[in-house]
């Protein structure tokens, strides 16, 4: 009896470190969807935020405005330096049809111009009718400079087409020298048929944090089932 037990007690030991292991990863496994439940609040609060923002006027651009920030610029277009930035394809009523997005200078009383993107056009129709001729106010928000990389299409500047949304390549094809370091998104509601096709909503960050967090609980359980199952098996050896 006393020989039994006292292989009970070996084997009861031989567990203790591969107990101490598994419940130091299963403890950082929750630590991890712990940390994820929080950036989950923090990133729902953002979102939050970008709606509210969405709702209101466009603030006055300033030198802060951030990716998520709607902003309102006034000025007055030049719609005789328009370019055409990417190549996309859109259902249309006509079926799908190649584009790209119209790209036109704002010109600002006493400020270098900008470069608004207004939306999607046809290819076939990169200048439409109907956009303001005077001063006006464009909504959207502020999309950074993107440089040509190794991999960038090559751009067309006498043909004022371009792959990279680079505001200072772009400025500089439609023969303007000084040009703001950023592209203003324009915001608007898209109608069937009615171009340019603007931008219906300011860019939202990813929010994947609770499959991260499901997925690091998900694993700490795996640990704890495949730990119990190998114990349980030793035990009976």
């Amino acid at each position: 009896m006393a020989a039994g037990d006292g292989r009970a007690g070996g084997r009861w030991r031989a567990l203790l470190l591969p107990g101490l292991l598994a419940g130091l990863l299963v403890a950082g496994l929750v630590g991890l969807g712990v940390w994820q439940l929080h950036r989950l609040k923090w990133k729902l609060g953002i979102l939050a935020e970008i709606a509210a923002a969405e709702a209101r006027p466009g603030v006055p651009l300033s030198g802060h405005a951030g990716p998520f920030s709607k902003v309102a610029v006034e000025g007055r277009l030049r719609l005789d330096l328009a370019a055409i930035y990417g190549d996309e394809v859109e259902d249309t009523r006509a079926g799908p049809v190649q584009g790209g997005q119209l790209v036109v200078p704002l010109e600002r009383a006493g400020e270098r111009p900008i470069l608004v993107d207004l939306g999607w056009v046809p290819l076939a129709d990169e200048r439409p009718a109907g956009l303001p001729t005077g001063p006006t106010v464009i909504n959207g928000f502020i999309a950074p400079a993107v440089h040509p990389g190794f991999f960038s299409a090559p751009d067309d500047p006498a043909g004022r087409r371009f792959y990279t949304l680079d505001p200072a390549r772009i400025g500089a094809a439609l023969g303007l020298s000084d040009v703001a370091p950023f592209t203003l998104i324009a915001l608007g509601e898209r109608q069937s048929g009615v171009y340019p096709m603007p931008a219906e909503h300011l860019p939202h960050p990813p929010n994947n944090h609770l499959q991260y967090a499901l997925t690091w609980f998900g694993l700490a359980g795996v640990v704890v089932l495949e730990f119990g199952i190998w114990s349980r098996q030793r035990l009976r050896a």
